[in-house]
């Protein structure tokens, strides 16, 4: 992961102690190495400045001077268009296309399941269930590259890393011929970069 001086910037990121998409864009922001005002905010109780900010009180959301953004990958790509060293999509419109079509296809098979886990209730075990399966199926894709299907870090690892991250916490417990999945997360779990992007609840995700 690129390790850049960070640069000055005005940008304010409401984000949630722990939170798969707000993490993606805390990977990003890292990845850049670029200095923001982090503002935690708690779900149950979000300030009300955020709802002025947000239609939807959600997170994450970012104000750089007056543009608020509030959708995790229009952050991502704006952030990523923003402050364009190093890229984290690909220059040619087919190679940016598929990188977009990985993030839609993790976020639609492996993110739901993550926020159907960490909701709990009947449906957390089949979901986990699912979740394992998916990247035990999947696992030949994470060793084809040193990052996810490229040998530069993308948007696509700013989506991925933060899940495997968290499969210790949801349970999500990997057979051996899976090790592919582990190996790819802690080539990034290494670098000061990602270190960066943890909050200090995340921190404690994994021993």
């Amino acid at each position: 992961m690129a390790l850049n001086q960070r640069s000055r910037t005005v940008l304010t990121l409401y984000s949630a102690r722990d939170c798969v998409h707000c993490h993606r864009v805390r990977m990003a922001l890292a990845a850049k190495g670029v200095a923001y005002d982090h503002v935690v905010v708690d779900l149950d109780n979000p300030p009300e400045d955020l709802l002025d900010l947000n239609p939807y009180n959600s997170v994450p959301t970012l104000v750089d001077r007056d543009l608020v953004l509030y959708d995790t990958n229009v952050i991502c790509e704006y952030l990523d268009e923003r402050y364009p060293h190093p890229p984290l999509m690909p220059v040619d419109p087919l190679s940016r296309a598929r990188l977009r079509l990985a993030v839609v296809r993790i976020e639609n098979d492996w993110l739901t399941l993550v926020d159907q886990i960490e909701a709990g209730g009947k449906a957390a075990d089949a979901a986990r269930k699912s979740l394992r399966d998916d990247l035990v199926k999947n696992a030949l894709a994470f060793k084809a590259s040193k990052f996810f299907l490229s040998p530069e870090i993308s948007l696509a690892d700013c989506t991925l890393a933060p899940l495997v991250w968290r499969l210790d916490a949801l349970g999500v417990q990997l057979p051996r011929e899976a090790h592919a999945v582990m190996d790819y997360g802690e080539r990034i779990f290494r670098s000061q970069g990602f270190a960066r992007s943890l909050t200090a609840d995340e921190k404690t995700l994994r021993p």
